[in-house]
């Protein structure tokens, strides 16, 4: 081999080296974030700690290896179930009555389950590791083993002409060892392509070996830019810059093409990479973008929730509204998209949180309503009672008084149980209803009664106008006597007649006893005179005595009276009872005017006596 031709292949392999170098400067500048797919992935986690140590179980005697993503949420999600469940209990405490700093939460026996499974986890996984280590200490020994017989191999062109079977048996050792400690990884690669230019740099003797592996390699890298070329037809972009990372890989491990190709091929597939790049930093920069506006998005909807005043719900009915509207947005939030990473799960638990206060809320405010409801429900199953008791009472008045009474009693109480409210009401109405049936029955017979008493009531009237007009006085007081105790039997009549026959009565009585106070006077007046005459035959000194008697009884009369037409002035009429105590003592002044008119005819029928004696 001439001297140009070994400096045309020096000079082939430092341009591989260079190409080399500038695909992995590439694959750097060019690639967006590399992204974590199982950490957008939605992982369906527990609802309680019973499962939450299930399926920690169900991986740790699982061979596979469990993902730290899940084994962080089931963590999380036991110890927020754990707080949940201990601040519950303390609350309880609290409302029996304790004090909250002696309240003792109660040891959770699942939480020694839950470690156990997880210290097993995290044994094997310390295992696996230790294992990956051992495999990559393994390998780096191993490539530095290759990398000194490449070196060895390379030290002289007869070395480097006899083993290009070997060396090409090496590379492919290289090739399939793929882990190595990563702070090594870089010192490797660079030593790796410095040996292998040195090779190459002595392969002199032999240019059909260089020849056919030139070839083979553009064939290789002409597959590697088709197919990278079919990647920007992929409809996965995730996949498509996968894909790229691994033909970059090959591209890079593939050895060094004819010297007028370098340019060419190299060309060709940073092309291709670039716009597999792009598209993937464009999808990137998309689902960020979107990212983002569900962020915006999931926090509206936390604010809308977190706004709703809870004070302000009285009712069930609007409880139950109120409900309605957060489980619709909890769907609407089921509808959107993952926010961005970093605030991905603090987004989720603040709508939680949200949620979760709402809901606690709601559950205490229908714990009061049931305590309340229990409260009702004892309240009118005793007015029930009670109205059970009255129903066949006969005291129609005093009983429909207390009924009533109870009934607006009732309308004060709220709400009792769905399931109790219309058999309890149907219970309290029918004994409300059977008495006012009964009394409604009794009513009408009792006004037929009361119009009979009326029509009696009305034949004692006339009977007493019968003896007013009558001239015969012998026997009537006696009569009128007896028709007023027949009047006292007889019993109520119509309301609505009652005070009119009662005046009547009252006028026709006090006409007849003013009629029969006058005959009365008169025939003690004549009794008193045949007294005098008497008195006279026996001597005067009878009739002066009288006389001064009679005398001293007219003014102690006329003093009464007078003190009568006093106390009369000081009442009025303005109520029934000051009406008929005023009509009272004008019928015992009435009274004592009769009387005071009886001593002054019997003092004037004394002087009449002494003069007749005089003369």
């Amino acid at each position: 081999m001439n001297s140009k031709t070994e400096s045309d292949t020096k000079t082939s392999n430092m341009m591989d080296s260079q190409e080399t170098l500038q695909t992995e400067e590439n694959v750097t500048e060019n690639v967006a974030p590399e992204v974590n797919e199982t950490e957008n992935q939605t992982i369906e986690v527990p609802q309680t700690q019973e499962e939450v140590v299930a399926r920690v179980k169900e991986l740790a005697e699982a061979d596979a290896p469990a993902e730290k993503q899940e084994l962080d949420a089931l963590k999380q999600a036991f110890y927020k179930i754990h707080k949940a469940n201990v601040a519950a209990a303390r609350a309880q405490f609290i409302e029996n009555g304790g004090e909250p700093e002696a309240f003792l939460p109660t040891p959770n026996v699942l939480e020694d389950e839950f470690k156990a499974a997880m210290n097993v986890i995290k044994q094997k996984r310390a295992e696996l590791q230790a294992e990956l280590d051992r495999q990559k200490e393994e390998n780096l020994q191993k490539k530095q083993e290759i990398l000194e017989r490449i070196k060895v191999l390379s030290a002289t062109p007869e070395e480097a002409n006899q083993a290009y079977k070997e060396f090409k048996e090496l590379q492919n050792q290289w090739k399939e060892l793929t882990l190595v400690p990563a702070e090594k990884a870089n010192e490797l690669w660079k030593t790796y392509q410095l040996y292998v230019e040195q090779y190459y740099d002595q392969l002199k003797l032999n240019n059909e070996f260089r020849e056919y592996d030139f070839k083979k390699n553009l064939e290789i890298k002409t597959r590697l830019c088709e197919t990278a070329e079919k990647l920007n037809e992929e409809a996965d972009v995730i996949s498509a810059f996968q894909q790229l990372q691994a033909l970059h890989q090959e591209f890079k491990e593939t050895g060094p093409v004819a010297k007028e190709l370098r340019e060419e091929i190299w060309a060709r597939f940073k092309a291709a990479s670039t716009a597999v790049n792009k598209r993937h930093q464009q999808y990137f920069e998309e689902l960020k973008q979107k990212e983002e506006e569900n962020l915006a998005h999931k926090t509206a909807l936390c604010e809308k929730i977190e706004a709703v005043d809870l004070t302000a719900i009285k009712t069930a009915a609007a409880w139950e509204a109120q409900t309605q509207q957060i489980i619709e947005m909890q769907k609407e939030w089921r509808t959107i998209g993952f926010a961005p990473q970093k605030m991905n799960v603090k987004i989720f638990e603040r709508f939680r949180g949200a949620c979760d206060r709402f809901f606690t809320e709601k559950a205490a405010f229908f714990k009061r309503l049931k305590e309340e409801q229990a409260q009702n429900l004892a309240k009118k199953t005793e007015l029930c009672e009670k109205a059970e008791a009255l129903k066949d009472s006969t005291d129609w008045k005093a009983t429909a008084d207390k009924l009533m009474q109870i009934q607006k009693e009732w309308k004060t109480i709220g709400a009792v149980p769905k399931k109790h409210s219309e058999s309890l009401w149907q219970r309290f109405i029918g004994a409300c209803d059977y008495f006012f049936e009964q009394k409604g029955k009794n009513t009408a017979s009792q006004r037929g009664e009361e119009k009979e008493n009326l029509q009696k009531k009305e034949q004692v009237i006339e009977k007493l106008k019968a003896l007013l007009e009558s001239d015969e006085e012998e026997n009537k007081q006696d009569a009128v006597r007896e028709l007023m105790k027949e009047w006292n039997e007889i019993g109520f009549v119509p309301f609505k007649e009652k005070d009119k026959i009662y005046k009547a009565y009252h006028e026709t009585v006090d006409q007849l006893f003013k009629a029969l106070n006058m005959s009365a006077a008169r025939r003690r007046l004549d009794n008193f005179k045949n007294n005098l005459k008497n008195d006279a035959k026996e001597g005067g000194q009878g009739l002066s005595r009288e006389r001064e008697r009679l005398v001293r009884a007219y003014e102690n009369k006329r003093s009464e009276i007078k003190t009568y037409e006093n106390n009369l002035g000081f009442l009025t009429c303005s109520s029934k009872k000051g009406s008929s105590l005023l009509n009272e003592m004008n019928k015992k002044m009435e009274k004592l005017k009769d009387e005071l008119n009886l001593i002054g005819e019997k003092i004037a029928a004394i002087d009449k006596e002494m003069s007749a004696q005089s003369e």
